[in-house]
């Protein structure tokens, strides 16, 4: 009872503060616009067709993109592309920062450099916004459906889809940027957290209607929401994880004062990446399938494109290899650019402080850095199990492709009754450990920011004991 006084005096200090209460209902009022505009259609779309198309896709690439969209995928909204193109550029942008001296001086340079780089960013999401929306329009045209999704397709339907789907990203993008500046958290997150938190209703009425029409037997459904509870438990004990390096700094004086001589620690998140990478691993397999619409399946070119976004389908052995070495990679790339050791270590010694056992300067850099790489290992683990749970839970994991064991591991499921390994239980995505770990990672970012700007002003937060710690 205690528990939920404290967080009721919490929420009636955020309405007593009008600063804060004001970026709240910004981030709301612009998270409303977001959705409004989700329902507004792309004009020249049949848009019974269209959801058709996309249930006959539900456990696809495409599916999983619609998720992150919020729905606007299918429907072909104004933000039908989402903040995809956005997040597309800023992983170019950051790759070309380690490669291109250039990019390498502006990011140094402080907040002009960043200013620079960010509207670099959003000159390539233009660019990749007019790629991928002509690619979008070429595929519907393409598309066999009875009726078609395009009833007049031609160069009129195409510019029309070029000019609408790149405008609305472009207002998406300004809509993020703007919650991070006015608002209360990050933007892009948030936007991407209210496109899957909006389909929460109906995977639950679609887990009631599964249990009606016996698709799904009650032991499956508690299993998954039994399995549901223990993810989110398992995302919130790892996000909050962090591993305390203990800082000593000695006492010195400054004109007739003594400062110093006092213990600290240097707090090393387990998962300092967050989200970041799942999102970026996510973009880059999605990538062939984009291409691979804006040509025919006939001809080399499209035939090769074809078969590649075939084996880049969910649950196949080469999306399941790239998806897991994307996360690997961008969760040690990411935690690269935002933690600099050297510089971390050149801070504690220039204010007299050391670790215990540790010499100060480049032992100490190397110790962090080593400690870090471990923490990121553990952390990159841990992404790549929650990432690949709603591989099991939708598609399985189909093993037939896989060289020379392939068919005889398929049989050998197929005989001993484990065919729900290779065809998975055909559930939602909202109930898969990416969706899950987006929303419970933003929602304590949010939460902690929100705790942060109370403590400022001198107000209880909302826990009674301890703070809770957002992912960064």
């Amino acid at each position: 009872m205690s528990d939920v006084n404290t967080f009721l005096a919490g929420v009636r200090n955020v309405v007593n503060i009008p600063e804060l209460r004001n970026r709240i209902l910004f981030m709301l009022g612009m998270l409303m616009v977001y959705r409004i505009g989700s329902w507004i259609p792309t004009p020249g779309i049949d848009s019974t067709a269209l959801e058709a198309f996309f249930d006959s896709q539900a456990g696809s690439m495409f599916g999983f993109l619609d998720v992150f969209s919020g729905g606007n995928l299918s429907r072909l909204s104004i933000f039908a592309l989402g903040i995809t193109p956005y997040i597309t550029a800023s992983i170019i942008l950051q790759l070309l920062t380690v490669v291109w001296p250039y990019l390498e001086r502006l990011s140094k340079e402080g907040e002009l450099g960043r200013k620079k780089i960010t509207q670099y960013t959003r000159y390539l999401t233009v660019g990749l916004c007019l790629f991928q929306s002509f690619a979008t329009a070429a595929a519907l045209e393409q598309t066999q459906a009875t009726p078609p999704i395009v009833p007049s397709p031609g160069w009129g339907f195409r510019l029309m889809t070029i000019l609408t789907l790149t405008t609305g990203t472009t207002f998406v993008m300004w809509l993020g940027e703007q919650i991070s500046e006015r608002g209360i958290g990050n933007g892009i997150s948030l936007i991407i957290f209210a496109g899957i938190v909006v389909g929460l209703p109906e995977a639950t009425a679609w887990l009631w209607t599964s249990w009606q029409n016996n698709q799904l037997n009650v032991f499956e459904i508690l299993f998954l929401l039994i399995l549901m509870v223990i993810v989110v438990g398992a995302v919130v004990f790892v996000e909050r994880g962090q591993r305390r390096i203990p800082i000593q700094y000695a006492k010195r004086m400054v004109g007739r004062r003594m400062y110093g001589g006092q213990s600290t620690h240097l707090p090393l998140k387990v998962n300092s990446g967050g989200v970041i990478p799942v999102i970026f691993a996510a973009s880059i397999v999605a990538l062939p399938s984009t291409v691979q619409m804006a040509f025919s399946s006939e001809g080399t070119v499209g035939s090769i494109l074809a078969t590649l976004a075939t084996q880049l389908s969910q649950g196949y052995p080469l999306y399941n290899l790239i998806y897991i070495s994307g996360i690997i990679f961008f969760c040690f790339f990411y935690v690269s650019i935002i933690f600099n050791p050297d510089e971390v270590a050149d801070n504690i010694r220039k204010y007299g402080g050391f670790i215990p056992g540790i010499r100060p300067g480049k032992r100490t850099s190397e110790y962090i850095d080593r400690t870090l790489s471990r923490l990121t290992a553990a952390g990159a683990i841990y992404l790549v199990l929650v990432c690949l749970l709603p591989e099991f839970l939708i598609t399985g994991f189909k093993v037939q492709p896989i060289p020379l064991i392939g068919t005889p591991l398929d049989n050998f499921f197929n005989e001993y009754g484990l065919s729900r390994i290779t065809t998975g239980l055909g559930v939602n995505f909202y109930f898969g450990g990416t969706s899950l770990l987006i929303v419970v990672g933003v929602a304590m970012d949010t939460v902690q920011q929100i705790e942060s700007q109370l403590i400022m002003r001198h107000y209880d937060g909302f826990l009674k004991k301890g703070r809770i710690r957002g992912r960064r």
